[in-house]
Protein backbone atom coordinates (compact mmCIF):
# COMPACT_ATOMS: atom_id res chain seq x y z
CA UNK A 1 0.00 0.00 0.00
CA UNK A 2 1.32 3.42 -0.98
CA UNK A 3 1.69 5.92 1.86
CA UNK A 4 2.24 9.66 1.83
CA UNK A 5 5.82 9.07 2.93
CA UNK A 6 6.37 6.71 -0.01
CA UNK A 7 4.99 9.31 -2.43
CA UNK A 8 7.32 11.97 -1.02
CA UNK A 9 10.27 9.59 -1.36
CA UNK A 10 9.45 8.90 -5.00
CA UNK A 11 9.01 12.61 -5.72
CA UNK A 12 12.42 13.29 -4.19
CA UNK A 13 14.09 10.90 -6.64
CA UNK A 14 12.59 12.49 -9.76
CA UNK A 15 15.20 13.94 -12.11
CA UNK A 16 15.46 15.19 -15.70
CA UNK A 17 15.86 12.64 -18.49
CA UNK A 18 19.48 13.62 -19.07
CA UNK A 19 20.34 12.85 -15.44
CA UNK A 20 18.78 9.40 -15.81
CA UNK A 21 20.80 8.77 -18.99
CA UNK A 22 24.01 9.84 -17.25
CA UNK A 23 23.16 7.53 -14.34
CA UNK A 24 22.45 4.69 -16.78
CA UNK A 25 25.78 5.24 -18.54
CA UNK A 26 27.59 5.18 -15.21
CA UNK A 27 25.92 1.91 -14.19
CA UNK A 28 26.67 0.32 -17.58
CA UNK A 29 30.34 1.32 -17.40
CA UNK A 30 30.67 -0.23 -13.93
CA UNK A 31 28.88 -3.42 -15.02
CA UNK A 32 30.97 -3.79 -18.19
CA UNK A 33 34.12 -2.98 -16.24
CA UNK A 34 33.34 -5.75 -13.76
CA UNK A 35 32.73 -8.18 -16.61
CA UNK A 36 35.97 -7.20 -18.37
CA UNK A 37 38.11 -7.54 -15.24
CA UNK A 38 36.62 -10.92 -14.33
CA UNK A 39 37.08 -12.01 -17.97
CA UNK A 40 40.81 -11.23 -17.76
CA UNK A 41 41.05 -13.07 -14.46
CA UNK A 42 39.24 -16.13 -15.82
CA UNK A 43 41.29 -16.16 -19.03
CA UNK A 44 44.54 -16.06 -17.05
CA UNK A 45 43.39 -19.07 -15.01
CA UNK A 46 41.44 -20.74 -17.85
CA UNK A 47 43.58 -23.88 -17.74
CA UNK A 48 43.01 -24.33 -14.01
CA UNK A 49 39.27 -23.66 -14.36
CA UNK A 50 39.03 -26.19 -17.18
CA UNK A 51 40.74 -28.79 -15.00
CA UNK A 52 38.07 -28.16 -12.36
CA UNK A 53 35.32 -28.63 -14.95
CA UNK A 54 36.68 -31.98 -16.11
CA UNK A 55 36.67 -33.36 -12.56
CA UNK A 56 33.33 -35.19 -13.14
CA UNK A 57 34.93 -37.00 -16.08
CA UNK A 58 38.11 -37.79 -14.14
CA UNK A 59 36.05 -38.93 -11.15
CA UNK A 60 34.28 -41.59 -13.21
CA UNK A 61 36.96 -42.52 -15.76
CA UNK A 62 39.99 -42.32 -13.46
CA UNK A 63 43.05 -40.10 -13.89
CA UNK A 64 44.83 -42.67 -16.05
CA UNK A 65 41.93 -42.74 -18.54
CA UNK A 66 41.27 -39.01 -18.65
CA UNK A 67 42.42 -37.71 -22.00
CA UNK A 68 41.03 -34.80 -24.02
CA UNK A 69 41.97 -33.76 -27.54
CA UNK A 70 41.60 -30.84 -29.91
CA UNK A 71 41.85 -31.14 -33.68
CA UNK A 72 42.20 -27.53 -34.82
CA UNK A 73 45.18 -25.24 -34.26
CA UNK A 74 43.32 -22.57 -32.30
CA UNK A 75 40.54 -24.74 -30.88
CA UNK A 76 41.86 -24.81 -27.33
CA UNK A 77 42.54 -21.06 -27.41
CA UNK A 78 38.94 -20.27 -28.38
CA UNK A 79 37.79 -22.78 -25.80
CA UNK A 80 39.66 -20.76 -23.18
CA UNK A 81 38.03 -17.56 -24.48
CA UNK A 82 34.55 -19.10 -24.17
CA UNK A 83 35.43 -20.42 -20.74
CA UNK A 84 36.62 -16.97 -19.64
CA UNK A 85 33.40 -15.35 -20.86
CA UNK A 86 31.33 -17.99 -19.12
CA UNK A 87 33.26 -17.56 -15.88
CA UNK A 88 33.09 -13.78 -16.12
CA UNK A 89 29.31 -13.94 -16.44
CA UNK A 90 29.21 -15.92 -13.18
CA UNK A 91 31.68 -13.84 -11.19
CA UNK A 92 30.46 -10.44 -12.35
CA UNK A 93 26.77 -11.22 -11.84
CA UNK A 94 26.58 -9.86 -8.25
CA UNK A 95 28.07 -6.54 -9.38
CA UNK A 96 25.95 -6.35 -12.53
CA UNK A 97 22.77 -7.20 -10.60
CA UNK A 98 23.65 -4.62 -7.94
CA UNK A 99 24.11 -1.92 -10.59
CA UNK A 100 20.75 -2.79 -12.15
CA UNK A 101 19.07 -2.69 -8.76
CA UNK A 102 20.68 0.64 -7.82
CA UNK A 103 19.45 2.16 -11.09
CA UNK A 104 15.90 0.85 -10.69
CA UNK A 105 15.53 1.20 -6.91
CA UNK A 106 14.93 4.99 -6.77
CA UNK A 107 11.79 4.51 -8.85
CA UNK A 108 10.36 1.88 -6.52
CA UNK A 109 8.32 2.38 -3.38
CA UNK A 110 9.89 1.28 -0.10
CA UNK A 111 7.73 -1.84 0.21
CA UNK A 112 8.52 -2.73 -3.41
CA UNK A 113 12.26 -2.50 -2.72
CA UNK A 114 11.88 -4.72 0.34
CA UNK A 115 9.94 -7.24 -1.73
CA UNK A 116 12.49 -7.18 -4.55
CA UNK A 117 15.64 -7.84 -2.49
CA UNK A 118 14.84 -11.49 -1.51
CA UNK A 119 14.36 -12.40 -5.18
CA UNK A 120 17.64 -10.69 -6.05
CA UNK A 121 19.34 -13.03 -3.56
CA UNK A 122 17.33 -16.14 -4.46
CA UNK A 123 18.06 -15.92 -8.20
CA UNK A 124 21.84 -16.59 -8.02
CA UNK A 125 21.30 -19.12 -5.21
CA UNK A 126 19.02 -21.31 -7.33
CA UNK A 127 21.24 -20.85 -10.38
CA UNK A 128 24.25 -22.12 -8.41
CA UNK A 129 22.10 -24.96 -7.07
CA UNK A 130 21.26 -25.99 -10.64
CA UNK A 131 24.94 -25.80 -11.61
CA UNK A 132 25.85 -27.98 -8.63
CA UNK A 133 23.34 -30.62 -9.71
CA UNK A 134 24.98 -30.66 -13.15
CA UNK A 135 28.50 -30.87 -11.74
CA UNK A 136 27.95 -33.54 -9.09
CA UNK A 137 25.08 -35.59 -10.54
CA UNK A 138 24.27 -35.10 -14.21
CA UNK A 139 27.75 -34.98 -15.76
CA UNK A 140 29.01 -38.04 -13.83
CA UNK A 141 25.96 -40.01 -15.05
CA UNK A 142 26.50 -38.88 -18.65
CA UNK A 143 30.20 -39.77 -18.44
CA UNK A 144 29.47 -43.19 -16.95
CA UNK A 145 26.87 -43.88 -19.68
CA UNK A 146 29.21 -42.71 -22.46
CA UNK A 147 32.17 -44.75 -21.22
CA UNK A 148 29.95 -47.81 -21.01
CA UNK A 149 29.38 -47.63 -24.76
CA UNK A 150 33.07 -48.08 -25.61
CA UNK A 151 34.09 -51.18 -27.53
CA UNK A 152 37.30 -52.92 -26.52
CA UNK A 153 37.90 -54.53 -29.88
CA UNK A 154 38.95 -58.02 -30.77
CA UNK A 155 37.99 -60.69 -33.28
CA UNK A 156 35.44 -59.18 -35.64
CA UNK A 157 35.17 -55.98 -33.57
CA UNK A 158 36.80 -52.61 -34.07
CA UNK A 159 38.15 -50.77 -31.08
CA UNK A 160 35.91 -47.81 -30.28
CA UNK A 161 37.33 -45.47 -27.65
CA UNK A 162 35.93 -42.26 -26.18
CA UNK A 163 38.27 -39.29 -26.76
CA UNK A 164 36.37 -36.11 -25.86
CA UNK A 165 37.25 -32.84 -27.59
CA UNK A 166 37.99 -29.93 -25.27
CA UNK A 167 35.54 -27.64 -27.06
CA UNK A 168 32.67 -30.11 -27.20
CA UNK A 169 33.02 -31.01 -23.51
CA UNK A 170 32.93 -27.33 -22.51
CA UNK A 171 29.94 -26.67 -24.78
CA UNK A 172 28.02 -29.53 -23.17
CA UNK A 173 28.95 -28.39 -19.66
CA UNK A 174 27.98 -24.77 -20.35
CA UNK A 175 24.68 -25.74 -21.99
CA UNK A 176 23.73 -28.01 -19.10
CA UNK A 177 24.68 -25.41 -16.48
CA UNK A 178 22.66 -22.71 -18.26
CA UNK A 179 19.68 -25.04 -18.78
CA UNK A 180 19.59 -26.23 -15.19
CA UNK A 181 20.35 -22.76 -13.83
CA UNK A 182 17.43 -21.23 -15.73
CA UNK A 183 15.09 -24.13 -14.97
CA UNK A 184 15.90 -23.88 -11.27
CA UNK A 185 14.48 -20.34 -11.26
CA UNK A 186 11.02 -21.95 -11.17
CA UNK A 187 10.41 -21.33 -7.43
CA UNK A 188 11.54 -17.71 -7.78
CA UNK A 189 9.22 -17.05 -10.72
CA UNK A 190 6.19 -18.83 -9.26
CA UNK A 191 6.63 -17.22 -5.83
CA UNK A 192 6.91 -13.79 -7.44
CA UNK A 193 3.73 -14.43 -9.45
CA UNK A 194 2.03 -15.54 -6.26
CA UNK A 195 3.18 -12.41 -4.45
CA UNK A 196 1.64 -10.10 -7.05
CA UNK A 197 -1.57 -12.13 -7.09
CA UNK A 198 -1.37 -13.77 -10.50
CA UNK A 199 -1.13 -17.28 -9.02
CA UNK A 200 -2.39 -19.04 -5.92
CA UNK A 201 -1.24 -22.20 -4.20
CA UNK A 202 -4.62 -23.79 -4.95
CA UNK A 203 -4.13 -23.08 -8.66
CA UNK A 204 -0.69 -24.67 -8.59
CA UNK A 205 -2.08 -27.76 -6.88
CA UNK A 206 -4.88 -28.03 -9.44
CA UNK A 207 -2.43 -27.73 -12.36
CA UNK A 208 0.07 -30.23 -10.96
CA UNK A 209 -0.76 -32.93 -13.51
CA UNK A 210 -0.18 -30.55 -16.39
CA UNK A 211 3.17 -29.47 -14.99
CA UNK A 212 4.33 -33.08 -14.75
CA UNK A 213 3.92 -33.34 -18.51
CA UNK A 214 5.39 -29.87 -18.98
CA UNK A 215 8.46 -30.74 -16.90
CA UNK A 216 9.40 -33.54 -19.28
CA UNK A 217 8.76 -31.30 -22.29
CA UNK A 218 11.01 -28.59 -20.79
CA UNK A 219 13.67 -31.19 -20.04
CA UNK A 220 13.50 -32.51 -23.61
CA UNK A 221 13.96 -29.01 -25.02
CA UNK A 222 16.72 -27.77 -22.69
CA UNK A 223 18.90 -30.86 -22.38
CA UNK A 224 20.80 -33.04 -24.89
CA UNK A 225 18.74 -35.78 -26.56
CA UNK A 226 19.46 -38.52 -24.05
CA UNK A 227 17.18 -39.98 -21.40
CA UNK A 228 19.68 -39.49 -18.56
CA UNK A 229 19.92 -35.71 -18.98
CA UNK A 230 16.17 -35.34 -19.44
CA UNK A 231 15.29 -37.34 -16.34
CA UNK A 232 17.99 -35.50 -14.37
CA UNK A 233 16.23 -32.20 -15.11
CA UNK A 234 12.61 -33.33 -15.00
CA UNK A 235 12.97 -34.89 -11.53
CA UNK A 236 14.33 -31.76 -9.80
CA UNK A 237 11.75 -29.62 -11.64
CA UNK A 238 8.94 -31.64 -10.08
CA UNK A 239 10.50 -31.23 -6.62
CA UNK A 240 10.92 -27.50 -7.20
CA UNK A 241 7.29 -27.23 -8.27
CA UNK A 242 6.17 -28.82 -5.02
CA UNK A 243 8.44 -26.44 -3.14
CA UNK A 244 6.91 -23.54 -5.07
CA UNK A 245 3.43 -24.52 -3.88
CA UNK A 246 4.65 -24.37 -0.30
CA UNK A 247 6.44 -21.05 -0.91
CA UNK A 248 3.38 -19.43 -2.51
CA UNK A 249 1.26 -20.67 0.39
CA UNK A 250 3.62 -18.93 2.83
CA UNK A 251 3.37 -15.71 0.81
CA UNK A 252 -0.43 -15.93 0.91
CA UNK A 253 -0.43 -16.43 4.67
CA UNK A 254 1.89 -13.48 5.17
CA UNK A 255 -0.24 -11.26 2.92
CA UNK A 256 -3.40 -12.32 4.76
CA UNK A 257 -1.80 -11.56 8.13
CA UNK A 258 -0.67 -8.11 6.95
CA UNK A 259 -4.15 -7.36 5.58
CA UNK A 260 -5.74 -8.41 8.87
CA UNK A 261 -3.31 -6.25 10.84
CA UNK A 262 -4.05 -3.22 8.64
CA UNK A 263 -7.79 -3.81 8.95
CA UNK A 264 -7.50 -4.01 12.72
CA UNK A 265 -5.39 -0.85 12.82
CA UNK A 266 -7.87 1.10 10.68
CA UNK A 267 -10.83 -0.12 12.76
CA UNK A 268 -9.43 1.13 16.10
CA UNK A 269 -10.19 4.87 15.62
CA UNK A 270 -13.76 4.04 14.66
CA UNK A 271 -14.31 2.33 18.01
Amino acid sequence: MKTEEDEKEIEATKAPLMDHLIELRSRLIKALGAFFLTFLFCFFFAGDIYNILIFPFEWIAGSENTRFIYTALLEFFWTKVKLAMFGAAFLSFPIVATQIYMFVAPGLYRHERKAFVPYLVATPFFFVLGAAVVYFMVMPMIVRFSLGMQQLGGAGQAKIELLPKVGEYLDLMMWLVLSFGVAFQLPVILTLLGRIGLLTSDTLRAKRRYFIVGAFVIAAVLTPPDVISQLSLAGPLLLLYEGSIWSVRLVEKKAAAEAAAKAAASAKPAE
